[in-house]
């Protein structure tokens, strides 16, 4: 039987290179906004981008934190992205160990 849990969260966003993946992955996880992340890629996208059909090639970073340090983790992004108009998603986990949520809460919010 799954549980509700309200309080942790999958954020996404991508980059246009490893290493500014990479980047945003360690000064999120460094300042205790994210408890881990995940830098996974290349990935082939396809998007709209000034009302022109494109693609290309991204990495995508997977972040894991708590509804309560969100804001602070998408300002954190926003402000570290070299894009203009980066993908900033969440969302929300529902189900998960206890052992595990333990452990990104105390790391995240102490």
């Amino acid at each position: 039987m799954l549980r509700h849990v309200s309080n942790f969260l999958q954020v996404t966003t991508v980059a246009d290179s490893q290493e500014a993946a990479a980047r945003l992955a360690r000064s999120a996880v460094g300042a205790h906004l994210a408890a881990s992340a995940q830098v996974i890629g290349p990935v082939m996208s396809v998007f709209w981008h000034h009302g022109e059909l494109g693609d290309g090639q991204e990495w995508q970073v997977v972040l894991k934190s708590t509804m309560s340090r969100y804001a602070d983790l998408r300002d954190h992004l926003l402000s570290e992205h070299p894009w203009d108009n980066p993908e900033i998603t969440a969302v929300e986990m529902i189900d998960g160990t206890e052992a595990y949520f333990y452990w990104l809460r105390n790391t995240v919010e102490s």
